[in-house]
């Protein structure tokens, strides 16, 4: 495949979500086959099994737009330890109805960077288990729990000097990830 499409579902809604700056920080470090593109999430009615048969159009592109994926990163923030709650309504957005899950054989990587010191590691072990059930494949090694503080990124929006070895590192296992499960 020469083309790479990577849908990213960043779990903030925040403007100047420290989560969102990594998702473009991340792009940055990719193979140039390699094409990121941020889904909107918060648009997204809250999941209703009643409103199955009549999706919205914010759920029907946002289902298209991990169809036409080759894969998917997950930049997460951790809330009351674990995903925010509407990183988990454009999982089930998407996952439903039974039988047509948009995520199903997409590989995946799943990250977060937080001010905590055990960064997002209890929502990335949440978020693993939901992705598991959902027939997800998700990149296990190596986990990628950051902190974030003042040095982490630049004036540009790329990836400090003291991360970016680190996070080169995830890139490109999880390319090669993405070019070993990519259907």
């Amino acid at each position: 495949m020469s083309q790479y499409q990577i849908a990213v579902i960043v779990g903030s809604l925040r403007k100047d979500s420290f989560n969102r700056k990594l998702a473009g920080a991340l792009a940055k470090l990719a193979p140039p086959e390699f094409a990121f593109k941020q889904l909107r999430i918060d648009n997204l009615p809250l999941y209703n099994q009643d409103e199955e048969a009549n999706p919205t159009d914010a759920v029907k592109k946002f289902k298209s737009d991990i169809q036409s994926s080759q894969g998917l990163l997950f930049v997460t923030p951790e809330y009351n330890r674990s995903i925010p709650g509407v990183l988990k309504n454009a999982i089930d957005q998407a996952s439903r109805p039974y039988g047509q899950n948009a995520w199903a054989g997409k590989p995946a990587g799943v990250l977060g960077i937080s001010i905590g010191q055990i960064g997002t590691a209890l929502a990335q072990q949440h978020l693993r288990n939901v992705l598991a059930y959902l027939n997800v494949p998700t990149l296990g090694q190596p986990e990628v729990f950051l902190q974030v503080n003042d040095a982490f990124f630049d004036e540009n929006g790329h990836v400090g000097p003291g991360s970016r070895k680190f996070l080169q590192t995830w890139m490109d296992q999880y390319a090669a990830w993405v070019k070993k499960h990519a259907a």
